[in-house]
C-alpha cells in the first residue's frame, strides 16, 4: 500500500524539511509540492492524493479554504501543519486526521502516518467488502443474504485490543478490562480500574473503534464501558453519576441521560 501524498506550504524550507522527515517511510510517496492554497486545490482534484499536508497560514486562500475548495471531491486525509496552536480547534472542526506543529516532531510524525495507515486499511477494507457483496448479490443472491445477516451485528470489525504507547513503552490494553476513558487535549486517559495510560488520539477516532453496545459517551468528554457499570446514583438537574466496577465515579450530563435509561427498568 502507497501512500500518495502532496505537501502545501509556502515556506520552501519547510517543505524541504517535511520531505527529509518523510524519506524515512517507504510506503509515503510525495507525489507533488505546492507553496499556494489555489494551486493546492487544482492539484488534489487532478492528483487525487491519499495524504496532504497542508500549511493553515498562506497568502490568498488558507488551509481551511483548501479543505472547503476541495470538498465536491472525495477528500483525503489531511493533516494540518501550524506553527500557532489555537488553530488546532478550528483543524478538528475541518474534520483534519490531525495537526503537527512547526518544527514537526519525528516522533509524533511517525504516528500520524500509523494512523493514515490504519485508516486506509479500514477504508480499503470497507471498499473491498462493498464489491465482493455486489458481486455476491448478482451472481450467489443467497449467499450474499446470509454473508449480510452473520454481519449485522458487526462486532468483528470494533477493536479487542488498543495498543497504547506510554512513556516510551507499548501497552496492549484489552478492551473488556477498560472502564473509562476521558479526553485531555489531545490525548485520551485510559482507565482499566487499576491503571491508567494516556493515547494520543482523539475521542471521535476512538469512538469508530470500539463497539457502541459496550462503549457510550456519557459526557462531552467521558466514554464508559457499560459492563462495567455497578450502580447509578441520582444527581441535581436530571444528571446523575456511575458507579463503576473500581468505585470510581462518573458523571453523565444531560444530555447524555438516554444512555442511563438502559439500566433503568
Amino acid at each position: 500500500m502507497t501512500i500518495k501524498t502532496i505537501i502545501v506550504d509556502d515556506e520552501k524550507l519547510a517543505i524541504q524539511g517535511l520531505q527529509l522527515r518523510l524519506e524515512k517511510f517507504e510506503d509515503v510517496e510525495i507525489i507533488d509540492t505546492c507553496s499556494n492554497g489555489r494551486e493546492a486545490i487544482r492539484k488534489i482534484k487532478t492528483l487525487r492524493p491519499d495524504l496532504v499536508f497542508l500549511d493553515i497560514q498562506m497568502p490568498g486562500f488558507d488551509g481551511f479554504g483548501v479543505v472547503q475548495g476541495v470538498m465536491d471531491i472525495e477528500p483525503p486525509l489531511f493533516v494540518f501543519v501550524t506553527a500557532f496552536q489555537e488553530h488546532a480547534i478550528r483543524a478538528f472542526q475541518a474534520n483534519a486526521l490531525h495537526y503537527l506543529m512547526k518544527p514537526v516532531d519525528e516522533d509524533k510524525l511517525a504516528d500520524v502516518i500509523e494512523r493514515v495507515r490504519q485508516r486506509m486499511t479500514e477504508k480499503r477494507g470497507a471498499d473491498e467488502a462493498e464489491k465482493l457483496m455486489n458481486v455476491l448479490a448478482e451472481v450467489a443472491p443467497e449467499a450474499a443474504e446470509e454473508l449480510q445477516d452473520g454481519a449485522a451485528d458487526g462486532s468483528d470489525r470494533f477493536e479487542k485490543l488498543l495498543n497504547v504507547k506510554d512513556q516510551g513503552k507499548i501497552f496492549r490494553v484489552e478492551v473488556e478490562s477498560i472502564e473509562h476513558i476521558e479526553a485531555a487535549g489531545d490525548y485520551m486517559c485510559i482507565y482499566t480500574g487499576d491503571n491508567s495510560l494516556i493515547l494520543r488520539e482523539t475521542m471521535k477516532d476512538l469512538e469508530r473503534r470500539l463497539d457502541p453496545r459496550k462503549f457510550q459517551r456519557v459526557h462531552r468528554s467521558t466514554i464508559v464501558n457499560l459492563d462495567q457499570v455497578r450502580q447509578v446514583k441520582p444527581h441535581t438537574n436530571g444528571e446523575c453519576f456511575l458507579v463503576l466496577s473500581s468505585g470510581a465515579e462518573v458523571k453523565v450530563s444531560r444530555s447524555y441521560r438516554d444512555v442511563v435509561a438502559r439500566f433503568v427498568h
